[in-house]
């Protein structure tokens, strides 16, 4: 049988979905990865005891989507600028938007150079990022988070550090588990329960050997990441295949908007998901709307991360309630009192207008072909400006004095 129930989640800072076409169920049973070590056996039962015992869990987008309000009717909009991108995907009861989001944002960027389509797999990224997450969690002795959701500087680290690979050189998303799509819902809660484990803050030294124990519990529903595949008729490791992409990590940058730091400098966006301090570029919320403009008129997608409660419905419209004013300093009050936070990553491609002439961006999710538009949003120009946390774009697509500006953290 195949699944497409709407699952009223989005997981942290993820919502939910993996493919326009739906896998069948029928994938391959769990596989235990590697030798049976001390370090898999702890694994293995640590994760045996979690999927027997720990319930599903809601995450936080699910009540973002459970408070998303319907849509009276089907809006018709005239498209202005409509740019090429790859396909839907599904993240599904997973928290990775950020993986989604940002792995189509790519997807779109190496589209617009090559002509190629391409599907590269968000479970890599998940894999390796968890890995990197942990990784910091311990070397802090404890004082970090271990954040299922994340953003798209994480995805572009992953590539530089690790490379990358086709989605269909691992296992497809939830084949391991049982479920045809991606199913974090278990094996999160299991995954961080085994980080905190590792480190005891009393101690000398975090538990011996916690990076396999921490590695086979991801790999286990995961997929571990290949060495190396073939793709193309070659023969690649992940670093080799980033490189044929033509993915260049310091040609990207992220731009953001608030006065709590000074404009036209770097400034580190205090956001629950954005576990790794990666800097963005503060400039005035005028700015950064022409920097959209600017972007996609010139042929370049952006990636989108931001606030998707309020009026983010869940039919494919995002707009601000009637008579509410986008201001810097309404963002300002929003962020700081926690009325706007950042829970979702997505990817703007294009322009369109409604019947009154009001300006919407054509948004790309991963909920799948969800909504009224087959997983497009139409998000207003007001909703952009008073909800974005920051974009992610490629710096070619600035004016001549961003660019510049950005250039000195590369």
């Amino acid at each position: 049988m195949e699944r497409r129930e709407f699952n009223e989640r989005t997981g942290r800072n993820g919502a939910i979905m993996r493919q326009d076409t739906l896998r069948s169920s029928k994938h391959k049973a769990m596989q235990i990865p590697g030798r049976f070590s001390a370090s898999n056996l702890l694994a293995i039962l640590i994760l045996g005891i979690f999927l027997t015992l720990h319930p599903s869990t809601l995450h936080s987008q699910e009540s973002l989507q459970r408070k998303a309000s319907e849509a009276e009717g089907r809006k018709s909009f005239k498209i202005l600028k409509e740019l090429p991108i790859t396909s839907i995907k599904n993240q599904w009861r997973s928290g990775t938007c950020w993986a989604y989001g940002t792995l189509g944002f790519l997807e779109s960027e190496i589209l617009r150079k090559t002509g190629r389509q391409y599907d590269l797999c968000e479970m890599f990224v998940v894999n390796k990022d968890y890995a990197d997450n942990a990784e910091h969690y311990v070397r802090m002795h404890g004082y970090s988070q271990i954040s299922e959701g994340g953003s798209c500087d994480d995805v572009m680290e992953v590539i530089r550090r690790h490379g990358i690979c086709p989605e269909d050189a691992m296992p497809p998303p939830g084949s391991l588990v049982g479920d045809s799509l991606a199913n974090f819902t278990k094996f999160f809660p299991v995954f961080e329960q085994t980080v905190r484990r590792m480190v005891d803050k009393s101690a000398a030294a975090p538990v011996a050997h916690w990076r396999d124990t921490v590695q086979n519990v991801l790999d286990m529903p995961l997929g571990a990441c290949p060495e190396t595949f073939r793709a193309d008729g070659v023969t690649y490791t992940p670093q080799e295949y980033a490189r044929s992409l033509g993915i260049v990590p310091d040609d990207y940058v992220s731009l953001t908007s608030y006065t709590h730091h000074p404009f036209n400098d770097w400034c580190i966006i205090e956001a629950l998901y954005k576990w790794r301090p990666k800097p963005s570029y503060n400039i005035p919320v005028w700015e950064l709307m022409q920097v959209i403009d600017r972007a996609i008129d010139k042929g370049y997608t952006v990636g989108w991360g931001g606030d998707c409660t309020g009026g983010f419905t869940r039919s494919g419209l995002a707009e601000l309630p009637e008579g509410e004013v986008p201001t810097q300093d309404a963002r300002q009050e929003q962020w700081d009192d926690w009325r706007f936070t950042y829970d979702h990553v997505m990817l703007i491609y294009g322009k369109a207008e409604d019947t009154l002439g009001r300006q919407y961006y054509m948004v790309k999710n991963t909920w799948g072909k969800y909504g009224d538009y087959d997983g497009i949003w139409y998000m207003s120009r007001d909703y952009m400006a008073m909800n974005t946390t920051y974009i992610y774009l490629n710096r070619h697509a600035l004016p001549g004095k961003l660019h510049k500006a950005t250039k000195r953290m590369h």
